[in-house]
């Protein structure tokens, strides 16, 4: 057997989506690694795969994001690359800034200004070097969501072609080539195929998880599955000509990780502080809006007008699940809001053809659907709840309405909704259909600006009866 000139460990985290109930231990066990393997003069690099930030977490909302780059931070991170929660669920400034005080490198190659150039705050690939003169090449590639980056003022390129591109131009500097791959494991498996000249896939998306890794030709794909549930680690054995003869892979359930008295006690303070960066009051909604899953509610149709008003549509679709309380009556917070909303959800307004929402129309009288679990799609709910339409009815003779218009075939109407309805799970013929998405809007921030805009006419209202 040769012999080994040296053996490199990887740890890495992927789609934490900001579930922190397990990051004390994770944190903890990190830290620890370091100074374990460095204290054995062994290299240690520790780098996470993006969709660490998850909007729907009061600590990550609270702080924007940058509540989980001090996390990175503290944990000791090398690197990191960005998921689509990153990319489309925060706006341009946002992501832009979010990195700002990060102590780790953010590594991508595929995204970019509008104009083609690499935004500051990033580099595409980078090139570590170990003690032992071991060159160790890092690329970064998330995946392509384009109408929703172009939207936000991005450019973002083929992810696997821009990959390409990089190991080409670096593979006669390195002994290493890793890949850093928020793409998904079909993907990840297609990437190996065809760059073979990578050793290491590090995976995330699909939330996927591989115990001992997965060799595609001679590369191997490693992965953690999704919230902090396992740390991955891969070790790289080199030999005198610096040539890579092993590779192994696994992973390390957090439960085999210490615990502390004090661990539930930091978790509950990332809460609290998210809960307090968000105690600005909002508007004053003047009458308790009950949420109701299984039919329409004084909440859905607050919401439903809210919807037409701010996309100026003719009627709108959505479902009751997305309410996870009711709002009462009083002063409205951001964190009321949040807690209601939770879900990084963006509208869109759809333009169809008469019998196309004549078509959607029938497909959401779905009887199994209300009591359906959702997963993905950017829904932190649980179940389904009833369909609602507002401004979308059948009068007394079975005719359907958008507002006061009839739907005939021929004739064209827009259809407010949410955006995970344009995916194709639900109603196949959507994501083909010509759309609109608002971005950055979130929906709970359609929710705010209403409110907001019925407060006002309220006011200017009791204005103009005083004056009379």
């Amino acid at each position: 057997m040769q012999n080994s000139l040296e053996t490199i460990h990887i740890y890495h985290t992927n789609d934490v989506h900001s579930h922190f109930d397990s990051w004390p231990q994770i944190s903890r066990f990190l830290r620890s690694a370091r100074e374990k393997h460095e204290a054995e003069n062994e290299a240690y690099y520790l780098f996470d795969i993006g969709d660490h930030v998850d909007r729907s977490h009061p600590f990550t909302e609270g702080t924007i994001g940058k509540g989980n780059i001090a996390l990175l931070n503290h944990a000791g991170y090398d690197a990191v690359t960005i998921g689509n929660n990153e990319g489309i669920t925060m706006s341009k400034k946002a992501l832009t800034n979010l990195y700002e005080g990060a102590d780790f490198d953010v590594i991508l190659c595929n995204l970019k200004e509008t104009d083609g150039s690499t935004p500051k705050w990033l580099e595409p690939y980078h090139i570590y070097e170990t003690e032992k003169g071991i060159r160790i090449g890092v690329i970064g590639a998330t995946a392509m969501y384009s109408e929703f980056y172009r939207r936000l003022g991005w450019q973002i390129d083929e992810p696997r072609q821009s990959v390409r591109k990089i190991v080409h131009q670096i593979q006669d500097e390195t002994d290493v080539i890793i890949c850093l791959s928020h793409l998904g494991v079909y993907e990840d498996r297609l990437l190996a195929e065809e760059c073979e000249q990578i050793d290491i896939i590090l995976g995330a998306h699909t939330h996927h998880l591989f115990m001992e890794g997965e060799l595609v030709n001679e590369t191997l794909l490693a992965a953690t599955g999704k919230f902090a549930e396992y740390v991955g680690h891969i070790t790289i054995s080199l030999d005198e000509s610096k040539c890579v003869i092993g590779k192994k892979a696994e992973v390390i359930h957090v439960n085999k990780m210490e615990r502390r008295q004090e661990d539930i006690k930091d978790v509950n303070a990332l809460i609290n502080a998210g809960n307090e960066a968000m105690e600005e009051k909002v508007f004053y909604n003047a009458e308790p809006l009950k949420q109701q899953l299984l039919k329409a509610s004084s909440l859905s149709s607050f919401f439903g007008r809210a919807m037409i008003e701010y996309t100026d549509a003719d009627c709108a679709m959505f479902n009751a699940g997305i309410f996870l309380s009711s709002l009462e009556k009083g002063w409205v917070t951001k964190r009321k809001l949040h807690s209601m909303l939770p879900h990084p959800i963006n509208p869109c307004v759809i333009t169809l053809d008469g019998s196309e929402v004549l078509e959607i129309y029938n497909l959401a009288q779905n009887a199994d659907w209300p009591k359906m679990e959702i997963k993905g799609l950017g829904f932190r709910g649980t179940l389904m709840g009833k369909m609602i339409f507002e401004r979308l009815y059948k009068n007394n003779e079975g005719e359907l309405f958008a507002g006061n218009r009839q739907v005939v075939s021929g004739e064209t109407y827009k259809l407010a909704t949410l955006d995970m309805f344009t995916f194709g799970f639900f109603f196949p013929s959507l994501q083909q259909a010509e759309k609109e998405y608002y971005m950055p809007e979130l929906i709970r921030d359609l929710v705010s600006w209403y409110g907001k805009q019925k407060a006002s006419d309220k006011l200017s209202m009791t204005d103009h009866q005083n004056e009379s």
